[in-house]
């Protein structure tokens, strides 16, 4: 299944991976079994070890991520897959062009490749002392993508900033409306504070939201979805309240209209790329439902003219955002369908009205209606529901190619 847009993989160039000689790729291959035994204690090393010696990186990455464990792992199956795929880099362009886009809406810059490059270098002399050819390989190797990344990413601030109303670094943006959309999710519409227009989104992509505030350990960097569709003047995004979230709660708690935020341009792999003939099914559940209603309200504005699904997964009625908008688009969309599953109704929760079935979602409910087999299938919400809907939608044999979908965090393979 498909991470990535082949439109957007397209413009990450196969000839901007240089070629390593054989020597190189063999011995930084025959790392591999020592790296797989010692799994993501490398990159918790790695980490550790950068952090200390260079602490202000403490800004850019999500400290979040860093506890629980996801980054890590992120990074030790990335460096596992770039290992793996010396001779066949053009495999890793998909995940090059999600990371790239990532890198960007954290302003990552060229000089800070140099800097995980030495610590990364000195993590595996410091772990395994595997000698200093082993060590100038993997020097190579990571010199090449480096180099595929920073000219990437060169490209993406080139692009970002040369948009009508687009804008390189952060911009400041106001606060105009706050509103609850559930007892957990609430949104934000945002202007930009220089009153100049904004540059227009590809649906389901996400902007970069920059927080630094006394109560906050370090300055913290979000990804949140886009909700509306481009129309030049303001954006709006959904925050979900984490339990231990410190940006979701920050902002659930604290920001106000007429605050001032920093914004990076909007980034993002993940995004709607269809004719207006090709029939969609937007799938989410939970805060997932978020760069869905950016492609859902995208279609609208659109007249879009083949059928839509929407079909969404909600706890119950208390955390079921967005509901009324969704029945709104209908007006734009006649061929718009809605079904949405309940796992746990509440009382007030009515059948047939808040929802149609009950338990988790079950595709089997609306075969009927997913059976076209030029449907594209938009997937969001936890990672272990995506598993369960992509699986019933391989078992009904849909294209891999036409599954797409988005993971909150670092991404997994579903």
């Amino acid at each position: 299944m498909r991470a990535a847009n082949a439109a957007a993989v397209s413009r990450t160039k196969r000839k901007e991976f240089t070629m390593l000689d054989a020597q190189t790729i063999a011995t930084v291959k025959s790392t591999l079994p020592l790296l797989a035994a010692t799994g993501p204690k490398l990159t918790a090393h790695f980490y550790d070890r950068m952090f200390a010696h260079n602490p202000e990186l403490k800004d850019i990455f999500n400290m979040s991520n860093q506890r629980n464990g996801d980054q890590r792992q992120a990074l030790f199956d990335a460096i596992c897959a770039y290992a793996a795929n010396l001779e066949n880099l053009a495999a890793l362009l998909p995940a090059v062009e999600r990371i790239a886009q990532k890198h960007t809406s954290f302003i990552i810059q060229p000089e800070q490749y140099n800097i995980v490059g030495e610590h990364l270098l000195a993590t595996l002399d410091e772990m395994f002392s595997p000698g200093q050819e082993v060590l100038d390989a993997w020097g190579k190797a990571y010199g090449v993508l480096a180099g595929v990344f920073i000219n990437r990413e060169a490209e993406i601030y080139k692009e970002s900033a040369e948009k009508t109303g687009g804008w390189s670094g952060t911009r400041e943006f106001r606060i105009v409306e706050k509103q609850p959309q559930s007892e957990l999710i609430t949104s934000f519409l945002l202007e930009p504070a220089d009153g100049k227009p904004v540059a227009d989104f590809q649906p389901g992509q996400y902007l970069a939201v920059y927080i630094r505030d006394a109560s906050l350990e370090n300055q913290e960097i979000r990804q949140y979805s886009l909700t509306q569709a481009p129309n030049g003047k303001t954006y709006r995004i959904a925050v979900k309240r984490e339990g231990q979230g410190a940006v979701s709660n920050f902002l659930h708690n604290f920001a106000l209209p007429g605050d001032i935020i920093h914004l990076a341009a909007p980034h993002g792999d993940f995004f709607m790329d269809i004719s207006e003939t090709t029939p969609v099914a937007l799938i989410s559940a939970g805060v997932g439902q978020t760069p869905m209603l950016g492609m859902l309200n995208t279609l609208a504005q659109r007249g879009h003219k083949a059928p839509v699904q929407w079909l969404h997964a909600a706890e119950n009625g208390a955390v079921h955002a967005f509901a009324g908008e969704v029945k709104d688009a209908q007006a734009h969309l006649p061929q718009l369908e809605s079904h949405v599953w309940y796992n746990q109704p509440q009382e007030s929760d009515l059948p047939g009205e808040d929802f149609e079935f009950q338990g988790f979602m079950d595709l089997s409910k609306v075969s009927d209606k997913i059976s076209n087999p030029a449907m594209h299938f938009y997937l969001c919400g936890p990672v272990g529901f995506m598993q369960f809907a992509a699986k019933q939608l391989l078992a009904r044999d849909i294209a891999e190619a036409n599954i797409h979908y988005e993971c909150f965090g670092p991404h997994k393979v579903i």
